[in-house]
């Protein structure tokens, strides 16, 4: 096959410019929004389905970004379309903090003072065990143990111990009176013995 064919093939757009930059904007503006409709839980990926979902839309949505196009010019255009909108969104979302909180939406409280939030469970889509499992990986045995869990809208969950804790409290104690009796034992040590004469007496 004749070069210029190849570099044709290759580089050749059978779309328009514009087209190839329209499709990934007006594709990831979508998704944005419906992330933002369906919920946080998507983007915490708490179960193998939210996983399944994710990694699916990739696929679901790459012929409505690339075309009817598998040239590298076009997968170029593509990729500055999508990094060019992300810039775009990104510095917008920082100069509005108004628009930001409208877009990605508010942290949800799931946990305060030890008490599961069952409305915002319900919210949020959560299951009693799911939100289990997200604290026993921050190393807690029970919501009582929790002064509050909140999942913040990029789908991470911020978990707070009551401060101090009991146990906290009990190696605090414990570690004080350590440094007393060390205290004590250096000022005993410290005193001549009892009956002993000082030297060149």
């Amino acid at each position: 096959m004749p070069h210029s064919l190849i570099f044709d093939h290759m580089f050749q757009l059978p779309l328009p410019i514009l087209e190839k930059l329209a499709r990934p904007v007006i594709v990831y503006l979508v998704l944005v929004v419906l992330l933002r409709l369906f919920g946080k839980r998507e983007l915490a990926q708490l179960n193998p389905f939210d996983l399944v979902v994710l990694l699916s839309l990739s696929n679901t949505v790459q012929n409505a970004i690339i075309g009817d196009d598998n040239s590298v010019t076009g997968g170029i255009i593509g990729a500055f379309g999508l990094l060019a909108i992300n810039w775009l969104v990104v510095r917008v979302l920082f100069r509005s903090p108004g628009l930001t909180r409208a877009l990605e939406g508010r942290s949800t409280v799931l946990v305060f003072n030890g008490q599961l939030d069952l409305k915002a469970l319900e919210r949020e889509a959560l299951s009693r065990e799911e939100l289990l499992s997200v604290i026993h990986k921050q190393g807690f045995d029970d919501f009582d143990q929790v002064r509050k869990c909140q999942l913040d809208p990029n789908g991470t969950f911020y978990v707070e111990a009551f401060d101090p804790s009991l146990d906290d409290k009990r190696h605090q104690e414990l570690l004080s009176r350590l440094d007393a009796l060390s205290r004590e034992l250096a000022v005993l040590r410290a005193r001549p013995a009892n009956g002993a004469q000082p030297a060149g007496s």
